[in-house]
């Protein structure tokens, strides 16, 4: 099959797929006569399981050390089950962060509970003022050189 179908197949776009390949989690395919990629069943079941991992958040290193190790089938998996078990913790110090994004959000919500004009928003106010922003028990900002 051609990339157009490919692409089509597994739900991404050609570039994408193009992308993969440049980065090595897919095989080159090879080519026909006139110069078009021909993939297999086999580049379609690679692409299937690099959308997957995409899917559940997994970024490009994890999936190459994940096809690395499917490519040793006779292995033990506990080096899958370390990966995975350090996404999970990395998805659990995003759900934390999530949380207090959260509460800061829900406190700046507060600053502004009644009808008021505009120029009278407490919320407006206080992310207009760093001032205010550090003494509302809003989150501190940190300023950083660049």
């Amino acid at each position: 099959m051609r990339i157009g179908e490919l692409a089509k197949q597994t739900g991404c776009d050609v570039e994408t797929v193009r992308y993969y390949e440049k980065a090595g989690l897919l095989p080159e395919p090879s080519r026909s006569d006139s110069g078009y990629r021909q993939y297999m069943a086999s580049h379609l079941e690679r692409l299937q399981f690099i959308r997957h991992c995409r899917s559940l958040q997994m970024g490009l290193p994890d999936i190459r050390v994940l096809l690395e190790l499917q490519a040793q089938p006779t292995s033990g998996c506990q080096g899958v089950n370390d990966l995975l078990d350090h996404h999970i913790e990395l998805v659990r110090i995003q759900m934390q962060k999530l949380q207090s994004l959260e509460k800061q959000l829900m406190t700046l919500r507060h600053q502004c509970e009644q009808p008021h004009l505009v120029q009278q928003c407490g919320i407006l106010q206080n992310l207009s003022d760093v001032a205010s922003a550090t003494d509302s028990g809003c989150h501190k900002r940190h300023h950083t050189t660049a």
